[in-house]
């Protein structure tokens, strides 16, 4: 049982907190028993830290409650931690993509995967300034969703005009010379959805087709970027 703050193994799980020794390790951090479980399930489970005897079919390493509760980021100390290896990103989009251009909130990613989940989107395609798809709040907030759903991270201004090259109609969202987004019908189909405060960004504005709105009362002025991107995911689905 590893009892101290200070072993090189714990100091070595803090270190995977930080999104450059995500990349150069090639490794991520999930916690709680739920999320060990789907990474179990989807294959790329390498180790787990528990304060009990589990058994994942990988090396456990048991630690203190004090250790857990020290290299924990939840309110509530989870029983398991484990550290998973980075998901192959695969480029078969599917019909149904959904790009996020500098959204920044990972709560918000998070439900944005969950419902492109539910909703037979196939990609979520993040921008480079978006928050990193490995975010264990972004990671927590899907649901295990983020463990079934192809998620990839893509320069956009070169990504758009690859897709509508390949077939795909590509919608902004913007009430201006938009049509509503239960009208819309294509085989083949990309939404942009903009950042938190200040939207799509104006270079990504102009590679796309057209704009698609939700029709909302005039008392209200937007809707939070994951709530409007779970509508749109759903109308577009129902109206299929």
């Amino acid at each position: 049982m590893i009892e101290s703050k200070d072993n090189k193994k714990i100091k070595y799980l803090n270190k995977l907190r930080k999104n450059k020794y995500i990349y150069e390790e090639n490794k991520f951090i999930i916690e709680g028993k739920h999320l060990v479980e789907e990474a179990y399930n989807s294959g790329i489970l390498l180790e787990t830290y528990s304060t009990y005897d589990c058994n994942y079919g990988v090396i456990n390493t048991i630690v203190s409650d004090n250790v857990m509760s020290a290299i924990s980021y939840l309110p509530s100390k989870p029983d398991v931690i484990g550290v998973c290896k980075l998901i192959e990103e695969n480029n078969n989009f599917g019909n149904r993509i959904i790009i996020l251009d500098n959204v920044q909130d990972p709560g918000n990613v998070g439900t944005i995967i969950r419902s492109a989940k539910a909703f037979n989107f196939d990609t979520v395609v993040l921008s480079l300034d978006s928050v990193n798809k490995y975010n264990e709040k972004l990671i927590r907030a899907s649901q295990g969703m983020f463990f079934k759903t192809n998620i990839v991270t893509k320069d956009l201004k070169y990504f758009i005009p690859y897709i509508k090259n390949e077939g795909y109609n590509v919608y902004g969202t913007d009430v201006v010379n938009g049509v509503k987004v239960n009208s819309i019908n294509d085989s083949k189909i990309a939404v942009v959805m903009g950042n938190e405060g200040t939207g799509i960004t104006l270079d990504i504005k102009k590679l796309l087709d057209k704009n698609i709105y939700i029709d909302i009362n005039s008392k209200c002025e937007s809707l939070n970027v994951s709530v409007a991107a779970s509508i749109i995911m759903y109308e577009i689905d129902k109206g299929e």
